[in-house]
């Protein structure tokens, strides 16, 4: 109702202005019957009147439709009515649904490209870095263990860049099944051990019960507590570079219905200003400033992976007095 007085507001207008100005020509010539006047100014204004009527009663559905958004793109392709504006409204939305459509298949088809570009790039390079790995293994040259340093970090960057591109297709690329999570925090620690020992971390973990069970996709569970883990020992690092003492704990316990991973280091903390933007992409903050290998994206890929499986993360850190992340999951009786 508001955009037909909109629309009509000029047209009023422009009928009082005509009125006005008849009357007053009328008034200057010499004519003094006032009723008469009025009444030919009503009769004006009735067949005005009925004229707006019919508009609004025959545009309404016209007007409705410009007045609320389309809560579904297939609402453009409504029929309206057979005004002319309306016909021509209607081959406008069509048209430019048809433009939508065009340009959402063709990004769609770059985005997959692009994914199945990322997989095979991936799974090119993992072949010869365990060429190099296994070359470089049984060397003792000082030099040998800076390449394998070299080579574990771009191992792990090469697991991050594939589990950003399968996060693009998680619904195709997850599997639910109950995981016995104590197991899963051995491998993931046996998994690290080299890391552990090159930073001269000491790995604890602490297991209420070995049959505590969760549903989730073990895959992604794993890599989610692969980059937590990977930050502890990172941060751990930066915190004492001797090393000397510092330790790494991974516990597993159950708290209510909910089955709990948690890691905790004592490293250098993550500033409380930080806390709510270290789940963004690419955000590294004054801690990653200081570290070479931060790329900003182990958190996020952690944080966005834990929501899609439907877990929960907690964070509890504050600068110089370390940090524990927690992984919150719904465990299986």
């Amino acid at each position: 109702m508001k955009l037909f007085i909109r629309e009509h507001a000029l047209l009023f207008a422009v009928q009082l202005m005509q009125f006005a100005a008849i009357l007053s020509i009328y008034w200057l010539d010499g004519y003094r019957d006032l009723p008469t006047a009025l009444y030919a100014v009503f009769i004006g204004f009735f067949f005005l009147g009925c004229y707006l009527i019919y508009q609004y009663i025959s545009r309404r559905r016209y007007y409705l439709r410009l007045s609320r958004p389309l809560e579904a793109l297939d609402e453009s392709f409504q029929i309206l009515e057979d005004q002319p504006a309306s016909k021509a409204l209607e081959q406008l939305l069509h048209s430019q649904y048809r433009h939508y459509q065009q340009q959402l298949t063709a990004v769609k088809l770059q985005q997959e490209q692009h994914l199945t570009f990322i997989d095979q790039w991936v799974h090119q390079m993992k072949t010869p870095l365990s060429v190099i790995e296994l070359t470089v293994q049984n060397l003792d040259e000082p030099e040998a263990a800076s390449i394998r340093e070299e080579l574990e970090l771009m191992r792990r960057g090469l697991h991050t860049v594939l589990y950003m591109a399968r996060l693009r297709a998680f619904e195709q690329d997850f599997h639910i099944k109950p995981v016995v999570l104590p197991k899963l925090v051995s491998e993931v620690v046996h998994d690290h051990k080299r890391l552990f020992i090159r930073n001269s971390i000491f790995p604890e973990v602490k297991v209420s019960s070995p049959g505590i069970t969760a549903q989730s996709d073990e895959k992604w569970l794993f890599f989610m507590l692969s980059q937590l883990i990977s930050n502890a020992i990172k941060y751990s690092a930066a915190a004492d570079k001797t090393g000397n003492g510092q330790k790494v704990t991974v516990s597993c316990y159950l708290r209510g219905a909910h089955a709990v991973i948690e890691v905790k280091d004592h490293g250098i903390g993550i500033p409380k200003s930080d806390h709510k933007r270290v789940f963004g992409p690419f955000f590294t903050g004054d801690n990653g400033r200081g570290l070479r290998e931060s790329t900003g994206m182990g958190l996020y890929l952690t944080k966005e992976a834990a929501d899609r499986l439907g877990h929960r993360l907690e964070l509890e850190s504050a600068a110089g007095e370390g940090t524990v992340i927690r992984i919150i999951l719904t465990a299986q009786p």
